[in-house]
Parts: structure tokens; sequence; C-alpha cells
């Protein structure tokens, strides 16, 4: 940390030490101990995790605060072994990270609040290992609204329905009525970079005699970080100009474009959200929801002058070329010639749930809840231009008519989604002879889903749009609903003592996929309080949601476009991309409970999730690869111009990618976890280990290439570490708590191309040490690949808190202390590209970039202060 962003967090953490108090934080292990009564994966009353037929880790908001990144998606991937954040994004996927379980997508993890449906996400993403994901925004929901987190370790479509595949994760809310709590972090990255600040509070209240109120409010502003050095296509690795570069270029040598390259996004988050209930004598009336705001800017590749300028064919209405390069014709910003263009985001985000619960005559329980849930983007390109307006203009201003000139901003268009679910479950426990009364559940759902895609303006779409995004056309833009109806069975029972079967059984409707019949089978058995062995088998589906369906773009670099094509559409299907269908799943667990000694709680569980008919992106087909017009170009141009898509004829890559439910995949692992307190004579020492081992195997690719090659296989198998272990320990004296984490890695790996090509004589591709053709459609080897590996690694988070008084605590840590970053990708071997062309494996378009398909990030060492107030 710099000594001017230490100072400035040393200013802002003491300005608000004499505003406020805070509470001394308690000692807790990382996880919950196994004694809380859970509400996930079972419809059983006053069942505890460590009694749990099926794995649950619950995190209390002890080990929720210990996380030094005020951030959901973080606190899960540093405690939850099985859990995967994605760090870095491009374009639209930077302002709306998923993450995943045990290496499936994350459309096959159902996220609930309170134990109800969260709507997705209209953002997709579309590129890369986290392709299609659309599932609910973690970072929506404010760390310190959370009483406890469930996170269910097994398929439970049977039980939930849709997107219950891989697990379930459940925020359970706070509910306290009085007190509350505020804290203000600061923070930044190794290199001075992403500076962070936030600001947060939860507050509780009576309502009357029997009812409460709790309140959260969120602030969190983010600065950007950037990856690599300098730009490719204008510098050397020294610095220096490339020799290709115009002499007017002299200014962007050097350190010009050092600090340019996209990382994370700068961003503005704030966001408030409200849990309250009402027991009106046998009826509780309760209801939760939030509001939030978040605003982003990410800044795109890096565009040279002549990207705009000039150009080497006929332009304008005049049909004049221009014949030499003029940098007072050029745009750009001011001192720097070219230009980074700026996306701006903006997404308003609001759901609401009410329900009633309670008992009626006869013993029988109800809860009957309605949840509405709706997000708007707004997209905007700024910081930009239009090379076809420029040039056109420019071309008429040498007729003598007006000046050359270029719109700088665009509106690119935008999303909305909407989700309405309504749930009734009924459940009541029947004596019928057994070691324990048979609990027997129903209930049915109903949800209705909407999607949309909002055109953007005319420049946004005129020819190629504006640079970077071009916007959302009118072939692109729409509205869409469908809706489903669901009814559920469940039966819980203990036949003998310390045998418990839980049996349930789910029928689906959907109007746009017809119906389907899934069920489970969950059994534990306790042999004694030291040992236990459970398991379950069920089957399971997933609906892909609308956006996969409908979802259409051009992802933009500066030297490539992909065009996204909805699947089913009439010119996806010139390509072979029909429509997408439902998957389909089945769940394998076994596992076992072994309390070998007082306070010491082991659990290992292993798992086989089969899935057929995944949906999965496919790879991009190619047109244009490296400037060469490739084999097969013509479909491919056919069902561009069937969309309505024109690009830039001066692209080196041109292509079109889709989603298919062309895979069947296998996936097997097994999660351990264990916890033990230790009572010391000068403090406690709370010792926690999980560990995840996670491998996922393409069964049947039934669409073969080029639809699905080597790299599209590659992001589904190898992007996930196959194992993740994370040791923790908490230490408490007196007023003084440390607690370290180590996570281990394993490595990852994706297959990268490079930023050309090279061929011999005989037209055949030169292939570099290290590279690797697969083959294409024709059954030849056309495309040149390099495997690119995050090494395996050890990240150690530490944080030191020290509790002045009752209600003060200030707290210094570090996330990822000793700076870890992933590799720079391998220079070229064997080949010397030309003047600049990436030399890099896997065509990176700055120097010294690093990977960022790893699974910590490529940001580095974080560093914060806390201060924290309780009253």
């Amino acid at each position: 940390m710099s000594g001017r962003t230490a100072l400035k967090l040393s200013l802002i953490l003491a300005s608000s030490w004499s505003a406020c108090a805070m509470a001394q934080v308690d000692a807790a292990p990382q996880t919950d101990e196994g004694n809380e009564i859970i509400v996930t994966g079972t419809r059983a009353v006053g069942m505890q995790a460590a009694e749990s037929a099926a794995p649950v880790q619950v995190l209390s908001a002890d080990a929720i605060s210990r996380v030094g990144q005020p951030n959901l998606n973080q606190v899960l991937t540093q405690i939850v072994p099985s859990f995967t954040a994605q760090t870095q994004g491009t374009d639209m996927s930077s302002f709306s990270l998923s993450a995943r379980l045990r290496g499936l997508s994350p459309n096959h993890t159902l996220i609930l609040v309170n134990g109800k449906r969260r709507h997705g996400n209209g953002i997709l993403q579309v590129l890369g290992a986290f392709s299609g994901s659309a599932a609910p925004s973690i970072d929506l929901i404010p760390p310190d609204s959370v009483a406890r987190v469930e996170v269910l370790q097994e398929g439970a479509a049977a039980v939930y329905g849709t997107d219950a595949i891989a697990g379930v994760i459940n925020f359970i809310l706070k509910d306290q009525d009085e007190g509350g709590s505020f804290k203000i972090t600061g923070g930044q990255h190794y290199n001075s970079e992403g500076e962070l600040f936030s600001i947060s509070g939860n507050m509780g209240f009576k309502l009357g005699e029997d009812g409460y109120f709790n309140m959260s409010l969120f602030h969190r502003r983010q600065d950007y970080t950037t990856n690599g050095k300098g730009q490719i296509q204008v510098t050397q690795a020294d610095g220096t100009l490339q020799p290709n570069a115009p002499a007017q270029w002299s200014n962007l040598a050097g350190d010009a474009l050092a600090n340019i390259n996209g990382g994370q996004p700068k961003s503005r988050l704030t966001l408030g959200f409200y849990n309250m209930g009402y027991d009106f004598g046998g009826v509780e009336v309760y209801s939760f929801g939030d509001v939030a705001r978040r605003e982003g800017w990410a800044n795109q590749g890096y565009r040279h002058p002549k990207r705009i300028c000039y150009d080497d064919g006929t332009v304008g209405s005049g049909g004049v070329t221009p014949s030499a390069y003029d940098p007072a014709l050029c745009y750009g910003d001011t001192g720097v010639w070219g230009m980074v263009p700026l996306q701006h985001v903006i997404e308003d985000e609001y759901s609401l749930t009410v329900g009633a619960k309670g008992e009626v005559g006869g013993g029988w329980n109800y809860d009957i809840s309605a949840s509405y849930g709706y997000q708007k983007n707004e997209i905007w390109t700024e910081r930009s231009a239009h090379r076809e307006v420029w040039q056109e203009s420019y071309a008429d201003s040498l007729n003598g008519i007006g000046s050359p000139n270029t719109p700088d901003k665009a509106y690119d268009g935008g999303f909305r989604l909407s989700q309405t679910t309504v749930t009734s479950d009924i459940r009541k426990e029947f004596e019928v002879g057994m070691a324990s009364p048979l609990t027997f559940a129903f209930g049915g759902e109903y949800r209705r889903d909407m999607y949309a895609i909002v055109q953007g303006d005319y420049y946004s779409t005129y020819k190629t749009g504006v640079q970077s995004f071009p916007g959302y056309k009118a072939t692109d833009a729409g509205r869409y609903t469908r809706s489903s109806k669901a009814g559920y069975i469940n039966f819980i029972m203990e036949p003998v003592e310390g045998w418990t079967v839980d049996l349930a059984g789910r029928y689906e409707d959907y109007t746009d996929f017809g119906d389907t019949l899934i069920g489970k089978i969950t059994t534990r058995y306790d042999f004694s309080d030291a040992f236990a062995i459970r398991g379950t088998a069920s089957t399971g589906f997933r609906a892909p949601t609308l956006a996969e369906q409908k979802y259409s773009t051009i992802n933009v670099g500066p030297t490539s476009a992909v065009a996204q094509l909805p699947a089913g559409t009439p010119a996806a299907q010139l390509l072979g991309f029909g429509p997408l269908g439902p998957e389909k799943s089945k769940n394998f667990s076994a596992g076992i409970v072994v309390r070998p000694a007082p306070k010491l709680a082991i659990t290992v569980d292993g798992y086989l999730i089969k899935i057929k008919d995944r949906i999965a992106a496919t790879a991009s087909r190619n047109a244009v690869q490296g400037g060469v017009v490739q084999p097969g170009a013509d479909a491919i141009f056919d069902a561009l111009a069937a969309a309505g898509i024109v690009l830039d004829t001066g692209l080196q890559t041109v292509g079109v990618q889709s989603f298919t439910n062309g895979i069947d995949t296998r996936t097997w692992g097994i999660d351990v976890s264990a916890s033990y307190p230790v009572l010391l004579d000068f403090g406690t020492l709370n010792l926690s280990l999980t560990a995840n081992y996670n491998k996922t195997k393409i069964t049947n690719n039934k669409v073969g290439y080029p639809l699905f090659n080597a790299a599209s296989e590659s992001n589904i198998e190898d992007s996930t570490p196959d194992y993740k272990v994370v040791a923790g320990a908490l230490f408490k004296s007196g007023k003084f708590s440390l607690n370290v984490r180590e996570t281990f890695y394993g490595k990852t790996s994706m297959l990268v191309r490079p930023g050309f090509t090279s061929r011999d004589a005989m037209g055949n591709i030169i292939i570099p040490d290290g590279g690797f053709l697969i083959p294409d459609a024709a059954g030849g080897a056309n495309q040149l690949y390099f495997n690119g590996v995050v090494k395996a690694a050890a990240i150690t988070d530490m944080e030191a808190s020290y509790a002045f008084t009752d209600f003060v605590s200030f707290s210094l840590g570090a996330n990822n202390l000793f700076d870890k970053r992933p590799e720079v990708p391998n220079i070229l071997k064997g080949v010397t590209p030309a003047p600049g062309i990436s030399p890099y494996e896997n065509g990176s378009g700055a120097w010294n970039a690093y990977y960022n398909h790893g699974p910590y990030g490529v940001a580095g060492g974080y560093y914060y202060a806390r201060i924290d107030f309780k009253f």
C-alpha cells in the first residue's frame, strides 16, 4: 500500500472513530460447528447441520465479516472450497461476475434468500469458462444483512426446482429487533490500483409487541485495476514504437499507454435490504426485499489512430480515398492519439417478497408467499468514435460539404428482466408408530419470467456502430415471456432410532418446454453419536434461461468481432445452431460424519453428477482468422447477413457462436470438512479445514467439430481447479483476535489462440514451439492453439483485530497477502510475428498481461483497514 493511500485510509478511519462505537468481535470458527438449526435441503423442523442427511455448510455472520472485501462472492470463494468465483470478465460481464459450485455452470446453483428463489440476472456471460451464466448477482446482497449462509452441497432440483443441480446457497437475513452495527472499510491492491471504500450498517427495530423490522444500508466505491503494460500494436517491449508505426505516433512511445488496459471496472454500488415480520397470534406475516443501483465504467481495448481516420479503401459519398495520414484529422483524446473507449453501465434492481405462515387446526403448518424481482440495465459507449460516420463526413468535406465529424458516444440499448414467483408449502407431522413422527409436506409453485433486449440509438446501430460495442439492433431487440407450474410431495421419516429417510418428488410444466417429473431419496444412519453414514440419489433438470435462448449481440475487440446468434433463429440454423431444450441430470452422493473426539467433527462426502444435453457455448466459427478468409466462410457470412449484422472489413478475426445442448458431462468429486476448537491458557484457537476435489469430463460431444472443439471442451473440463483446500485458524486472546486462512488451488488451464498464424510456401500453418492444431469441419487441421496453464498456488489471507471497547474494534488485513498473481503467457517460439502483432501465445494486446482465467484473479494482493461500531 502506498504511503499516500495509507495516510488517506488513516484519516478516514480516524475521523470516524470520534463519531461512533462498536462491539468486540466474538471468537468463532470459519464455519458453524454444526449446532445451528438449518432450513435448507430439508422440510423437517429443528434439524441441526450436524444431523443433516445432506451435506450443509453453515457460514456464520462472524465468518462473513472477516473477509476483507465487502462482497459476498469473495466471502464464499474464500471460505467454501467447492465455490469458484469469476475474477474478471470482458465487456458486459465485468459488471456482473458469476460464481459456481463443483465446477458446473453458475446456472446450476440455485440462489435463495430466506428460502425463497432469487431472480436472475439480465446480463448474460457469453465468453470463457462462465459462458451462459445468467445467475442471480450475489453481490447485490449486502454482507451486513446476512445472519448466516447455508450451502447445500447436493443436487436439490426435486426439492426446489430448476437450477439446483449443483446445489443451493441460501442467505438467511438478520431478524433482530434492536441494536445495530456500522462499519467503514478502505483498501486497495499492492500496486495502489483498485482503491475501495465502503460504508455499511444494520439496525433492528421492534414493531409493536410481536414484530421486528431489520434494515441494512450499503455503499461501495471501487476504482479501476489494469492488466499489462502498453500496446503491442503501437510499441515494442522496450517502449519504442513498432517499425510500422507512423512517425506521428511518437507521443505514444514509452509509458504513454501504460495504464489503459482493462482489468476490473470502476464501480459504485448503493443498496438497501430489509427483513420484517409480525406475529398476529398464530399467523406471522413477513416481508423482505431490496432496492439497488450499480453504476460502472469499464475501459475497452485501445484503438490506434488509423482505426478511424483513414482507410485503404474508397470511403464517403464522394468516393474519395484519403491519400495521406494527417494527424490533424485524427479523432483522439487530448494529448494521446487514438482512444480507449469506455463502456458505461447503469443497473437498477429491486425485489419484494410478502408472505404468511402459521398453523391451522390439526397441526397443519403453511407458508404462502409471493415474490417479484426486477432488473434494468442501460448501456452506453463513451469516449469513442464512429468509423463510417467519420470517413463519410471526411469524404464529403473534400467535396466541400461540411467538415469531418463523429459522435463520441452512443446509447447501446439495454436489458430488462423480471420474475414473479408464487409458492405454497404445507406440512404436518403424523404419529405412525415409527421412532419419530412422520413429516408429510406438499406444495406448489407458479413462476413467470420476462426478458427483454432494448434497441440502441441511431449511431450505435448504424453500420458497425461506435468503436468497441455496437448497439443492439432492431433484429436483436425483443420482449420474451414464459411461465411454469410445479407441484411437489415430500415424506421424511425415521423408521427406527437413528435411521432417517427423506423421499421427494416434483412435477414441473413449462409453457415452452413441456413437462418433467423428478425425484430424490436421501438417507442417513447414525451407528452412534460418533459415526454416521449418509447418501442421496436424485434426478434433476434445468430449463434454459430466456437470456440463453434469446440473447444476440456482437462481441468486439480492437481487431476482432464475434457475433452471438440466438439458438434456433433462422440465422443460427444456417450454421446448425438449433433451438435449446432443458438439461437433465442424475445425482448420487455418499458420505460419513465422524466425531472421534469431543468438539471434533469430520465429514467426508463423495458425489457423482451426470448431466445430459448440457447447455454450453459453442466454439467461434471463424470466417476470417488472422486476416485470412477461412474455408466455409461463405456460410458464416450468409448467417451474419441474415442476422442484419454489418462488420468492419479490416478486422483480423470475424466469427459467430451460439449456445447448444450439445454435450453430456460427468462430474465427480469429494468434499471434506473438519473443525476443532482448542482452549488455551491464554485464549482460544478455532481450527477448520475444508477441501474439495472435483473433476468434470465430457462423456459425449454430440455436435462435434467445429461447433464444439477442443477449446470448448477445455472450458468445461480444465478451467476449474481440480482441488481447493482451505485451512483456517482463528485465535483470540482478550481483546485481540487473529484470523489466518490458507487456500491451496490446483492448476487451471484453457486453450488459447495466438494473435496470428504463419504459413509456409505450401500454405501449411507453421506450428511454433508448444502449439498444436485442432481439426476443422472437413477433418483438416487449421486452428492453432496453445495450452495456457495457471499453476497451482497457495494464497494467504490474514486479519488482525483489536476491540478497544465493547463497542469499537479496528481491523487490518490482507487477501492474497503475498501478492500472488497468475503467469504471464509465454512468448511464441519458432516464428516471428510482424510488427504490431502479439508475440504471446494467447494473442494478448498488452505487454506482460497475466492470464485472466486463474481462480484468484490478476490484481494481486488486496490490503484493507476496517473500523466496526456496535450500538
